[in-house]
């Protein structure tokens, strides 16, 4: 299983590299890990994303389903501080927040954000942390 020592990795294609770390580095502040000609390593809320140099490869017709990535926070308080900060920096939602199955044990609060290479994030948080998985 996995701890703390072991870290999920993903990697995404974009367009143009400083385009890339300002949104995750400026914007959204994660850590520059790596920086190379052709891709940048960042701790994504303790995670590996590694962005690729891959103009040819951007979606140009980005959708939720069925691919994206993001974070669940077992905090509620976390989720807010992110919403926060979205808000703060004036990042445009691609799906604003909202709660999705309402009144059920699987109700939680999502809300979704492009990057510049049209890579869909999505982070939410469940009422009961049991259904983070």
């Amino acid at each position: 299983m996995r701890d703390t020592h072991n870290v999920f990795h993903l990697a995404i294609p974009c367009q143009d590299l400083d385009d890339a770390y300002e949104f995750y580095v400026t914007r959204l502040g994660c850590k520059l890990a790596r920086r190379y000609a052709d891709r940048i390593t960042l701790d994504f809320f303790g995670d590996q994303v590694v962005c690729h140099l891959a103009p040819e490869k951007i979606d140009t017709h980005p959708q939720v389903y069925p691919r994206h990535f993001g974070i669940t926070f077992r905090d509620r308080q976390d989720y807010e501080n992110l919403l926060r900060l979205i808000e703060i920096r004036q990042i445009p939602f691609f799906a604003g927040p909202s709660t999705r199955f309402k009144d059920t044990v699987e109700e939680h609060t999502t809300l979704c954000i492009l990057d510049p290479s049209n890579n869909v994030l999505e982070f939410k948080h469940y009422q009961d942390h049991r259904m983070m998985y």
